[in-house]
């Protein structure tokens, strides 16, 4: 088994900056790929980044040339900057974690998941 545990969410103002943190524990060698997803009230939840233990990324459209998505290997931990906020990226944000690759998180396929952690976006 996996744990993850997401930290760094809260409110921000338009314009503004938050890092979101992942941290894992537990099986780790078992997981090659992770992501963050967010969910809206009332909306699917939806793939935001992902990235491979080797490093390679994968963005949604949405976040592109705003969020960057980064790992610490030595940490366990994957982190989600997340800048130029918008009102439309309020939501929960959640961790996710597999072992099928970020072909397999951006498919929703990855068997971690993370508590959540809330972003609001709002002057």
């Amino acid at each position: 088994q996996v744990q993850l545990v997401e930290s760094g969410g809260g409110l921000v103002q338009p314009g503004g900056s938050l890092r979101l943190s992942c941290a894992a524990s537990g099986s780790i060698f078992s997981i090659n790929a992770m992501g963050w997803y967010r969910q809206a009230p009332g909306k699917q939840r939806e793939l935001v980044a992902a990235i491979t233990s080797g490093g390679s990324t994968n963005y949604a459209d949405s976040v592109k040339g705003r969020f960057t998505i980064s790992r610490d290997n030595a940490k366990n931990t994957v982190y989600l900057q997340m800048n130029s906020l918008k009102p439309e990226d309020t939501a929960v944000y959640y961790c996710n974690a597999g072992n099928q690759g970020i072909l397999g998180i951006v498919a929703g396929r990855g068997d971690y998941w993370g508590q959540g952690t809330q972003v609001t976006v709002s002057s």
